[in-house]
């Protein structure tokens, strides 16, 4: 149990001892007499966590005695967190089915016994820790770290430092020609004040090659008169770092029998007055930066340090604003080039052997470690093409088996995660490859799982996206898509950080895998281990042969598995999943409602796919956070007690979810694919605090939106479309409140005039027009201005002329127009928007293509060439270049038919 899980837990004990609304609670009178043993575990559990983890101790003999008693009290509180969830269970069980057929795991009486002694014991182990300290302070014998000799350090040093007492070698690059050109250009660059230039990326990237290969390059050699490589690492020792430094600008003269100062004095004098490069390699911290900075001068003359680091926070931290190289992967193209360059040094590859090379370096993903890794493998063995065809199915394996060091050199970064983090990277590692993780559901998963701590007036949603970021930033996590404004939509894995994911996630007992059986096998007996907490499966749970029953410690299902699904075990086999707080069944198809489901009471999240509806017994887990619905067709009628989920933050379908009036609001955060039927102003008193939402509107309904407050995200379609069925009405009237900043209309058929309604919201930033969202064939932006819009997208709208100007959108950074068959242009004057990044059409309109090409070809003669125009996703001269028929004439076809569209 992680620090964060401790925090939760005594979160829920405080809700034991003193929440007044929750229905298991309130009802139950076997549950609200066992309040003061909470309250003595709240208390004791307390003190342990003051004493353990808050306190500072200050004697290193006591440490490895600190970290087997952390051990011991999270395990005894992983203990009690069972035992009082199997109470409330079985209290549970017994008010929604009556028997309690497993007396022997359900227990209606509460027994702390066994964790009382485990807190008591430990509580004495403390005492004797703090009286041993007692009698060493008041001892003149005091154990302190011995200071170490300088042969100590130069041996420390030698052993780290790859490069001994020589400069960094050449070795073999491919693939880094253009971001060393755009790097040694900011090295070279016209300014004297002392320049700090930073290359970033995660292990295993390249960084330590690409600054070898400046340090070395012709130029930069020739420019600075003095060239110094230091290797900093995890490990950082600032007397190290000098040697190092010192050494290999070719200072050796008694160095190991110099003090620390007089290192600094010497280092400080061979750089005063030269034009220096400074190479500091592989840092790890800010404090690390801020020591270092101080040893070099600051004069004018065109000196420059160069940053590898897997941290972005390190290169932001020591120049703000500055120069930071984020290292992008190999294309498949450039692995080739290197695996083959590696394999053969130059000589020709073997054409029987190209194919399958080909696919060992495609398979490597663009991280030239394992390019490397590879490369030894092969150049050790038989050059064989079946030898090549099998290491080209098993890359991963071979990489994470034959090669320690690769995973090692990874390690460093998990290493380097403080606590609240290790939890959110390992659990990406349960997730198939490939996965594509939505940062939303991500968030809520984890928030459900328990890695997320609420602080301050941070919400969690909040914190948990701070989390994600850090990920990225330390360069573990990749961004696979933005949103329109900029945040991160989607990410994943590389396939060697999800080994190493999966690698530490067996050693800590932090998650199980169950991988499909292979093609015509039976599914292999699984077995559980003790105390395990996740399950995450390829495989139908339906057909899982377990060897033994898995303990009631499981807390999490996720299953990949996609097919019919006849799930039974949840239902039948409450002594294995009586505990969970995670249920992910979204791709399986159920076609019968597990009823089980109904009375696992510490569900957070459930996400399922299901043909029927909404049972009504699901609002008796009252601690939902996330529920998630997926329907074939139709919608889904939600039942009048759905208020009895006191905790719901987010509910989301793909199927319209009809809601009634609720008895007392409720803690929604967000909501999807909603009707309500007593309109929107009594949807505002049922969900005070809603910040996104999908709304379906009924014809003719009026919608006062502005009654939602806290509302942010909203995205309204209309039900009962199309327009031209006899019965359709068109909505007049809709208010918006001032927070809104992301709004997204859909068959509206709203008229043109009521654009002036959304022009004047205040912090709105984009804006989606969808299939009639506005009915009319001319729209005329006028003098009033979008103040905050950065995103307009337009997409198939009946308009035909469009008029607007420069002070129209201030702010507004991407313009998209797709499908607007009938739109004459798009106007002129929207290039001359300061703030505009990027311009995106199609090509089914060709006065649209050819209005975006003259719109470029003005900015250009204005000196701008900054704005990116694409068409069909490819940027404007290179469509161009593939579809002119004639230097002056673009031809333009419908995929779906030679003639013009």
């Amino acid at each position: 149990m992680t620090y964060t899980a401790l925090q939760m837990f005594m979160e829920n004990l405080n809700n034991l001892i003193y929440c007044n609304h929750n229905p298991l609670i309130n009802n139950n009178p076997s549950i609200l007499s066992e309040r003061p043993q909470f309250q003595w575990l709240y208390q004791e559990f307390g003190n342990m966590i003051q004493t353990l983890f808050i306190h500072k101790h200050h004697h290193l003999h006591e440490l490895q005695k600190l970290r087997f008693l952390k051990r011991r009290f999270t395990d005894a509180a992983e203990e009690a967190q069972d035992v009082i969830d199997l109470f409330l269970s079985a209290h549970h069980f017994r008010n929604n089915i009556g028997i309690l057929r497993r007396s022997d795991v359900f227990k209606t009486s509460l027994d702390l016994e066994k964790i009382m002694r485990s807190i008591e014991s430990i509580k004495v182990e403390l005492m004797t820790i703090n009286m041993d300290n007692m009698e060493m302070d008041s001892s003149s014998r005091i154990d302190r770290p011995k200071t170490r000799s300088a042969a100590d350090a130069a041996k420390t040093f030698y052993t780290r430092n790859p490069y001994g007492t020589k400069k960094p070698s050449e070795e073999i690059v491919v693939g880094l020609d253009r971001d060393a050109e755009l790097i040694r250009d900011k090295l070279a660059e016209d300014t004297k004040q002392l320049g700090i230039v930073s290359i970033v990326g995660m292990g295993g990237l390249g960084k330590t090659t690409l600054a070898t290969k400046l340090f070395n390059d012709r130029f930069v050699v020739y420019h600075f008169h003095i060239r110094a490589w230091a290797t900093v690492s995890q490990t950082y020792i600032k007397r190290d770092f000098l040697i190092q430094t010192l050494t290999s600008s070719n200072v050796r003269q008694d160095l190991l029998e110099a003090s620390d100062s007089q290192l600094r004095e010497k280092l400080h004098k061979h750089l005063m007055g030269k034009r220096f490069l400074i190479v500091i390699d592989d840092i790890w911290s800010t404090e690390a930066w801020d020591e270092l900075k101080l040893l070099f001068p600051h004069e004018n003359t065109g000196s420059r340090i160069l940053l590898t680091s897997r941290l972005n926070e390190v290169a932001l931290h020591a120049k703000p604003h500055g120069f930071v190289h984020s290292l992008s992967y190999l294309t498949e193209e450039r692995s080739w080039e290197l695996l083959r360059e590696k394999v053969f040094h130059g000589d020709e590859c073997p054409k029987s052997l190209i194919k399958p090379g080909m696919q060992i370096a495609k398979n490597c993903r663009g991280l030239p470690l394992s390019v490397v890794v590879m490369a030894g493998v092969l150049a050790k063995e038989v050059m064989s093409k079946d030898f090549w065809e099998k290491i080209a199915s098993g890359v991963c394996s071979y990489i994470v088996s034959d090669q320690k060091g690769t995973m090692e050199t990874l390690a460093l970064s998990y290493h380097h995660l403080p606590h609240h983090l290790r939890d959110c990277f390992l659990y990406l590692g349960g997730f198939p490859e490939d996965f594509r993780f939505v940062v939303e559901r991500l968030i809520w998963l984890w928030g459900a799982e328990g890695f997320i701590e609420e602080v301050g007036i941070r919400s969690m949603e909040e914190t948990a996206k701070a989390y994600l970021l850090d990920l990225v930033d330390r360069n573990l996590v990749i961004i696979a898509e933005r949103k329109f404004n900029g945040d991160v939509k989607a990410c994943k894995l590389h396939d060697l950080v999800r080994e190493l994911c999966q690698q530490k996630a067996k050693e800590e007992r932090f998650f199980h895998k169950i991988d499909p059986p292979q093609l015509f096998s039976q599914p292999p007996e699984v077995t559980i281990a003790y105390k395990q907490r996740r399950l995450f499966t390829n495989q139908d749970i339906t057909f899982m042969n377990f060897a033994r029953p898995p303990t009631p410690s499981i807390r999490s299902i996720l299953c990949f598995h996609q097919g019919r699904c006849m799930i039974n075990k949840v239902a039948k086999n409450l002594r294995c999943f009586a505990l969970l707080r995670v249920l992910d069944l979204q791709t399986c198809e159920l076609h019968y409602f597990p009823q089980g489901i109904a009375v696992l009471v510490h569900l957070r999240y459930l996400a399922m796919r299901y043909s029927l509806g909404f049972p009504s017994s699901i609002c008796n887990l009252w601690c939902l956070q996330t529920l998630i619905l997926k329907k074939y067709r139709g919608s889904i009628n939600l039942p009048r007690n759905m208020s009895d989920l006191v905790n719901l933050r987010h509910l989301w379908s793909n199927a319209e979810l009809i809601i009634p009036t609720t008895e007392k609001p409720m803690k929604l955060l967000s909501i999807s694919e909603v009707r309500y039927g007593d309109g929107v102003d009594m949807f505002g008193k049922c969900f005070p605090s809603i910040k996104k939402l999908v709304y379906v509107i009924i014809p003719g309904e009026e919608c006062h939106f502005e009654l939602l407050p806290s509302l942010e995200t909203l995205k309204l379609r209309v039900s009962g479309y199309p327009k031209d069925e006899p019965n359709f009405r068109q909505i007049n009237h809709i208010w918006f409140p001032a927070t809104l900043k992301k709004l997204t209309l859909e068959r509206c058929c709203l008229p043109w005039s009521a654009m002036s309604i959304i022009q004047s919201l205040p912090k709105l930033e984009v804006l989606k027009l969808k299939e009639d969202a506005f009915e009319g064939t001319q729209w005329n932006t006028g003098e009033k201005q979008f103040p905050q819009l950065k995103v307009l997208r337009l997409e198939e709208l009946n308009i035909k002329h469009w008029v607007a100007y420069s002070t129209s959108f201030p702010c507004l950074k991407r313009l998209s127009v797709w499908m607007c068959d009938n739109l004459e242009e798009i106007p002129l004057e929207i290039g001359e928007i300061a703030t505009l990044e990027l311009i995106e059409t199609d090509s089914w309109n060709y006065s649209i293509v050819e209005s975006v090409k003259r719109i470029q070809e003005e900015q250009h003669d204005e000196g701008n060439t900054e704005l990116k125009i694409t068409v069909d996703g490819m940027e404007l001269p290179t469509y161009l270049s593939v579809h002119e028929g004639s230097e002056s004439e673009i031809e333009i076809s419908s995929p779906f038919s030679s003639g013009h569209h």
